[in-house]
């Protein structure tokens, strides 16, 4: 299943870079010279990505709120080619996902795309819904019967037996051909279509329960696309909270992320969520911390950091964009964490240029060794 992009521009330079970097990542394109023959593609086709050379603002803006607004492509990823009147601010204002600066050098524009190959993988991978139907019992206030429709990695379409259940949150148990065990799995109704059917959104889903699911929808698929190596980082601010990470391929605000720090007798990891992105640069991640599972985990990756001496590498790969679908993310700095000032730096200076920020944190961290 190859990967496609939708490119809007009319800069030939660019778009011969895009064309060598793109093939070598192995992402078809389709280039389109006018916005007008853009939103038409935009309507009628999926893609993984669409990427718009910003020489008009204000057209840019519109192709992609088109692409936010096409069912098929609202979940593209959206880049957006800048220059300096511009910035990186009014990139990211436009609703794009990734912003990167013009002119575009090969090495420096494959190295940010290895990052959107990565995150257009995850962001398929957690779209693809396997057709099934089997029982599911779903237990609230009452307990009603369901059979499903279709199953992905963030919920599933079902349609009620009987009685309709009222309460939107409720336990869901299930199971999946060719598994042994039943997946007990929490969630809430996202969406009513007509008659008895909905759509359920997972939530609170735990380690075991993503890969047992992950695993039995690879295996129902009749092409199972592995993911791309993890991105490599190096760590230079570390809290309770979070951390930041430099790396010329950061993934962009709001994408999920899996770090893990890898030694030669074991394997530790943690997720968080990414609050900040200095492009070809770095970003900053806030740790996950909602269940005693997620807390676990970030105290045994923070003690690991700390005894791996001065800038420790870890391996970062994307687990989707954060949507609302996963509830077990926090949308602000986590309450157990409310004096975090590493963490309140990312939520409060997301859009200061990186060398601004850069020597905020630094600051930060002299104020906390001397105190």
């Amino acid at each position: 299943m190859d990967l496609k992009s939708l490119l809007l521009s009319s800069d030939e330079k660019t778009v011969r870079v895009l064309r060598r970097v793109l093939s070598d990542l192995e992402i078809g394109i389709e280039h389109c010279y006018t916005s007008e023959e853009a939103v038409r593609r935009i309507t009628r086709k999926r893609f993984e990505a669409i990427v718009v050379d910003c020489a008009d603002p204000n057209v840019s803006s519109n192709v992609l709120k088109a692409s936010k607004a096409a069912p098929v492509n609202k979940r593209a990823l959206m880049i957006v080619l800048v220059e300096a009147p511009i910035g990186l601010k009014g990139g990211f204002e436009m609703g794009a996902h990734f912003v990167l600066h013009k002119p575009l050098a090969v090495e420096r524009a494959k190295a940010s795309f290895r990052a959107v190959r990565a995150l257009m993988k995850s962001e398929r991978r957690l779209q693809m819904r396997v057709p099934v139907q089997v029982p599911v019992s779903c237990l609230g206030s009452g307990h009603y019967q369901a059979k499903t429709l279709d199953l992905c990695e963030g919920g599933m379409a079902i349609q009620f037996i009987g009685r309709r259940a009222k309460e939107n949150s409720l336990r869901f148990s299930l199971e999946l051909p060719g598994l042994h065990a039943k997946l007990e799995i929490w969630g809430e109704l996202a969406w009513e279509g007509d008659g008895d059917r909905a759509g359920v959104r997972f939530k609170g889903i735990t380690e075991d329960q993503r890969s047992l699911l992950r695993g039995w929808l690879a295996s129902q698929l009749p092409e199972h696309e592995p993911d791309d190596p993890p991105v490599l980082c190096r760590l230079t601010d570390l809290s309770l909270g979070g951390c930041y990470l430099t790396t010329s391929s950061p993934f962009p605000k709001s994408t999920r992320v899996v770090l893990s720090v890898r030694t030669a007798n074991f394997e530790v990891r943690a997720r968080g969520v990414v609050r900040l992105t200095h492009p070809e640069f770095g970003m900053g991640v806030e740790f996950l911390q909602a269940t005693a599972e997620h807390q676990e985990k970030v105290r045994r990756m923070i003690e690991t950091l700390r005894s791996s001496g001065e800038s420790p590498e870890l391996h970062v790969e994307p687990d989707g964009l954060e949507d609302g679908s996963h509830v077990d993310l926090p949308a602000s700095p986590s309450p157990a964490r409310p004096d975090d000032t590493l963490v309140d730096l990312f939520h409060q200076q997301s859009d200061v240029p990186v060398d601004v920020f850069l020597q905020q944190m630094q600051q930060q961290r002299h104020l906390q060794e001397t105190s």
